[in-house]
């Protein structure tokens, strides 16, 4: 499609304001040396526009999106109009406190609800993402050292199937990564992990269940060994939709923790966020959580800022109208709705898998829970069709490709996470589509290789692209 500039014709426009009723006035201030570049539209074709641009966009409500690890579930449409009440959005930051007793108790009742399922002592909903609560959480866990005067912890131990995020996270907080292999089963190798601890550990990062969708059976003993070094565990909520309300991180020996509500508490994710990371800590590391935390004595709602506080990672309180949804979320299912919804989750992953297995063989046999990773590497090897030309090939069958080549311990890797909003007949169609684009590729391979035929946009020149990237439009003079 073109761009708003391309479509733009000289003398074209629209009247959005009424005529002036008041004197003008020039600014003195110096103005733009060169004119300011604007689209010249009607109101019409700037309708067709945005209506064109939309269509490019595959969300959940376009169709199914298993893209793995980022569990893209169906956002409750009435998690919207509760954020968009007046008395959330006619709000200011700035306000005191005692004007703003009903905004505090949401941010108050959503860091205690989080508290319950993670198993936490406190809360922050400062943090902007999940990455942005990985580095807030780092920063925790080495206030914590330093305060203590352990300055020689330097070094975060990090499992070769953990998120890209966690080694950059643990590198901008000033720490030195430590990788440890997984065994062939997807879990973490003991006896490296062992090897790797000493008086230099600060902490592990990790996620349970892990990126290949394995609950790792030697959780305890994993925490245990970091424990017993003297460094402390981070919890990467990253997959916590299989365990919510199931098991708690707090109780698998996890100090500090960040959730998703861009994921697991259904708040709307990626380009259609703002996200939310709020990150939860044991009562020992309370004193060193960012900005101000929100207290309540005798029904009054009211602002404090820790003792040893790292400071402020974010404006204020974070994005609060992501607060409002994931609360609204957690109300609407209760107590007995969080876990079955992540009982759900673990079921509708388990049952794509074994529909599909036969053709694409998961990288660990066996029960998985939210997610599931596909090896595409055999049928690379016996009929020339990678991991690539299966994901292209299912965006002509209107499905959001999974994730690709991720993790990198499993070659040709394709990472399937349904959720639990996903119906029986979605999950049906999607594996009849998933087996007969494997028939095309043992008859027909080269057809794969030119997927997407149908989408907006063919298969791009990747090479071209990262090496000679077009990020501005360049006007004519």
């Amino acid at each position: 499609m073109k761009l708003i500039f391309e479509r733009s014709i000289p003398g074209h426009g629209q009247t959005l304001l009424p005529h002036c009723d008041v004197p003008e006035i020039t600014l003195d201030a110096p103005g733009r040396e060169t004119p300011l570049h604007l689209a010249e539209l009607s109101e019409n074709d700037l309708s067709r526009h945005f209506t064109e641009l939309s269509k490019q966009v595959h969300g959940v409500n376009c169709g199914f999106y298993p893209l793995g690890s980022c569990t893209m579930k169906y956002s409750p449409k009435l998690d919207e109009d509760m954020a968009a009440l007046p008395g959330f959005t006619d709000i200011h930051p700035l306000q005191p406190a005692h004007t703003a007793q009903g905004c505090l108790h949401v941010l108050h009742e959503a860091a205690q609800q989080l508290c319950v399922i993670t198993g936490m002592d406190e809360m922050t909903m400062q943090p902007a993402a999940g990455a942005h609560g990985e580095f807030t959480g780092l920063l925790l866990i080495k206030s914590y050292h330093r305060s203590r005067g352990d300055d020689k912890r330097t070094k975060i131990i990090v499992p070769d199937s953990a998120h890209g995020t966690n080694p950059a996270s643990a590198s901008m907080a000033g720490f030195t990564i430590v990788n440890v292999p997984s065994r062939a089963d997807g879990c973490v190798d003991l006896e490296k992990l062992k090897a790797a601890v000493g008086d230099d550990t600060a902490g592990l990062m990790l996620t349970n269940p892990n990126t290949v969708g394995l609950f790792d059976k030697n959780i305890l003993e994993i925490t245990k060994i970091i424990h017993d070094a003297g460094g402390l565990n981070y919890y990467d909520g990253a997959n916590l939709n299989a365990v919510m309300g199931i098991v708690r991180p707090g109780d698998m020996g996890f100090d500090v923790v960040h959730v998703n509500l861009h994921k697991t508490f259904a708040t709307p994710h990626g380009g259609g966020g703002p996200g939310s990371g709020p990150v939860g800590c044991k009562a020992f590391l309370a004193d060193f959580l960012p900005g101000q935390v929100v207290r309540c004595a005798d029904g009054v709602y009211t602002l404090s800022t820790p003792e040893k506080s790292i400071g402020c990672v974010r404006g204020f309180h974070g994005n609060f109208l992501v607060a409002v949804k994931a609360l609204t979320y957690l109300m609407m299912l209760g107590r007995e709705g969080v876990p079955e919804a992540a009982r759900n989750a673990v079921l509708n992953a388990n049952y794509l898998m074994h529909r599909i297995k036969g053709s694409y063989p998961p990288a660990v046999d066996g029960i998985c829970m939210h997610e599931f990773v596909a090896s595409m590497d055999k049928a690379k090897h016996e009929f020339g069709v990678s991991a690539t030309d299966v994901a292209k090939a299912m965006l002509d069958y209107g499905i959001h490709p999974p994730t690709m080549y991720f993790p990198l311990i499993v070659h040709e890797a394709l990472m399937f996470e349904p959720t639990e909003t996903e119906s029986k007949a979605t999950l049906d169609e999607t594996a009849d589509i998933l087996l007969e684009i494997m028939e095309r590729a043992k008859s027909d391979p080269d057809s794969l290789h030119a997927a997407p035929l149908t989408a907006p946009i063919g298969r791009p020149d990747e090479v071209t692209a990262a090496r000679q990237p077009v990020t501005r439009y360049v006007f004519e003079q």
